[in-house]
């Protein structure tokens, strides 16, 4: 019989096997404990069907058989407390199977792995001394939906290089975040931390889900860094991967010897994809998510690929291999009950947390609460924007003016969900240019349609999302083997006077509650002119909350230049220009409006008030209202 006093609680081991426990990491993995006032760790792993399970490591000199684990019940689940199992230890579970042959397999819960191209895994005490109370007190408390976000999107191992070498996490926090918080980012999200065996996956095709990946530190170092960005008032988004993993032989694949973790594989990425109708697998992944929130402080988790996980078709052409549900159609109900069932765990459980799903269909209600039929997410990535937006501005200033409802195309669906409004690292590699490479044009011109470009992001209802080196703008595509180009801001007068421009601009909307705070509706939002066509103009209004606050926002997307261009305003009275992307320090040519602008009793698009201006080719312009002093 199994000790009793080694044995995980079978009240939580029941939970596993119905798919409701969420915090399974606190019994499966290998656990530093003692018994009978011996210390030693606990390994516990899921292995149905199996014929035996052995854990051998160093504590054992690597020895096959002398460690085998008890099963536990009909659960599933086998355990061992091994005596003399010390932090730092390396280990490996030998799986053998129904059909005698032996599996050496990573432990699918392992909290720290070795570094690769190592496979095994590494016994370690999770333990840190946190000091971000202050933030998680007030983030619990906080509307999320009303503050600004604006996010940073990082690559661990390519922000910032030691020539071949990679920062580590601490170095990374330690330059890192006072960088993000001067240039006026509210959030840094991060390509996936969970352990993967090659570096050009970025990341996205995982090994050790429970596994902060030790090409950067240990998970202290991570969660030092975690701590210092809550300090600094930053919040850290993580990027998750439910929905596929690699077939390496070290890791979930065939863990058993048949397919356990997995219901088939991915036809288009030649990865596995997740069994969600497994009742232990839905316990995995919901566990994992929760991991990563509460042991690491996680403020928001992003789903990656959630289109391939949501359609029983998702990348299969040929009509006689597709699949259909029990209604007929191409939903994967399984999948679909699995990201309701996470975002009510997120919302329940975790205040203050918020969800993003990577999702690039016309799949609806993807942020409405699964009550009301919707997969209840936070907020989804506007894929539409981004394509149309990407579209339009790669396209010659000759030629936009036949484009031009690519801008306007957006308003017709922005308030139907949460949007993020996302220019990733997805968009800067494999030949599709950096954003300034994009740009038409000359070098000068390169640079103000950047600027514009920006401009019009960040006055455009919705969440934003930055790949890093967008803000000085980095001419190569984004490469993952390297460090981003630092040397373009100190050497090249463009470059440089681009970073100060991101950096004012992303300070500028911090303060401007009103392209903010009334995000999710039509009264944050006003066409003033959205038809004029010929010359690339856009003009609308954003209004806060309060609807005391107004910003009128001019984007000349044309190359014409504008002594004299008459906008309406949508009330009376005086008028400043709060923001210009032609300001010389910023790299532009100075039509700058530096006086208060009166409104005059000139209908003019629509408005009975209106106001002159400068405007400047590919530039764009931020008239505030202002009360009569």
């Amino acid at each position: 019989m199994y000790p009793e006093d080694r044995q995980p609680e079978e009240a939580l081991l029941y939970l596993f096997n119905e798919g409701k426990y969420y915090n399974a990491a606190d019994v499966f993995g290998a656990h530093l404990a003692e018994s009978g006032g011996t210390p030693g760790a606990r390994f516990t792993v899921w292995a149905p069907r199996a014929k035996s399970v052995h854990v051998y490591g160093d504590f054992n000199d690597w020895n096959d058989w002398n460690r085998e684990l008890y099963p536990i019940g009909s659960t599933g689940v086998w355990s061992l407390f091994v005596p003399g199992a010390k932090q730092g230890d390396k280990y490996k579970y030998i799986i053998e199977t129904a059909a005698g042959d032996k599996l050496f397999k990573a432990d699918p819960f392992a909290f720290w792995s070795e570094l690769r191209p190592a496979t095994a895994s590494v016994v370690w005490d999770m333990a840190f001394e946190w000091s971000d109370q202050r933030w998680t007190a007030k983030r619990e408390k906080t509307d999320h939906f009303k503050e600004p976000k604006n996010i940073y999107e990082v690559h661990a191992g390519s922000w910032r290089k030691n020539g071949d070498f990679f920062y580590n996490y601490r170095q990374l926090a330690d330059e890192l975040i006072p960088y993000v918080k001067d240039m006026g980012y509210t959030h840094i999200e991060l390509l996936p931390l969970m352990e993967h065996p090659f570096d050009g996956s970025w990341g996205y095709q995982v090994t050790g889900f429970y596994s902060a990946t030790s090409r950067y530190g240990t998970p202290q170092d991570l969660k030092y860094l975690i701590n210092k960005a809550h300090k600094a008032g930053i919040g850290v988004i993580f990027d998750w991967v439910p929905g596929h993993y690699c077939k390496d032989a070290h890791g979930l694949y065939m863990f058993n010897g048949e397919y356990l973790y997995e219901k088939e594989e991915h036809p288009q990425w030649g990865t596995m994809k997740f069994d969600y109708g497994k009742k232990e697998v839905r316990s995995f992944l919901l566990s994992n998510a929760m991991f990563w929130i509460k042991e690491y402080h996680a403020d928001g988790i992003r789903i990656d690929g959630v289109s391939s996980m949501l359609y029983l078709n998702f990348g299969v052409d040929d009509p006689g291999k597709k699949k259909y549900n029990i209604y007929g159609d191409e939903r994967d109900l399984d999948a679909v009950s699995f990201c309701q069932e996470l975002s009510a765990m997120v919302g329940s459980n975790c205040p203050g947390v918020f969800t993003v799903a990577e999702e690039s269909t016309a799949w609806p209600l993807v942020t409405y609460p699964p009550e009301d039929g919707g997969l209840g997410f936070h907020y989804k990535w506007d894929m539409g924007w981004m394509n149309d937006t990407l579209r339009y501005v790669s396209t010659d200033t000759l030629y936009r003016k036949y484009e031009h409802s690519l801008i306007t195309f957006s308003m017709m669906y922005t308030f139907n969900e949460n949007f993020i409004l996302a220019l990733s690292h997805d968009e800067v590699v494999h030949g599709k240019a950096s954003l300034i490479g994009k740009m038409p044009g000359d070098y000068y011109n390169k640079f103000a349609g950047l600027r514009v470009l920006a401009l019009y992001q960040m006055t455009h209802p919705g969440a934003k999302l930055n790949f890093m080196g967008y803000e000085f703008g980095q001419f190569i595509e984004w490469r993952e083997y390297e460090g981003l180009e630092w040397f373009l801001p100190e050497q090249y007068e463009a470059h440089g006077k681009h970073l100060q421009y991101i950096k004012a601009l992303n300070n500028f909307y911090l303060k401007e509650k009103a392209l903010y705070s009334n995000d999710r509706n039509w009264k944050g939002f006003q066409w003033i002119e959205a038809d004029n066509a010929e010359q690339s103009v856009y003009i609308y209004s954003r209004t806060c909350g309060s609807g005391q606050h107004k910003d009128v926002v001019i984007l000349n997307f044309g190359t014409g230049y504008y002594e004299g261009y008459r906008v309406g305003v949508p009330k009376a009275g005086t008028y400043i220009e709060s923001f210009s992307s032609d300001r010389l320090e910023f790299g532009g040519g100075g039509a700058v409006n530096d006086v208060p602008l009166k409104s005059e009793d000139i209908a003019c698009h629509g408005q009975e008030q209106s106001v002159t201006i400068k405007l400047a080719p590919l530039s764009g312009v931020v008239l505030s209202y202002t009360k009569d002093k």
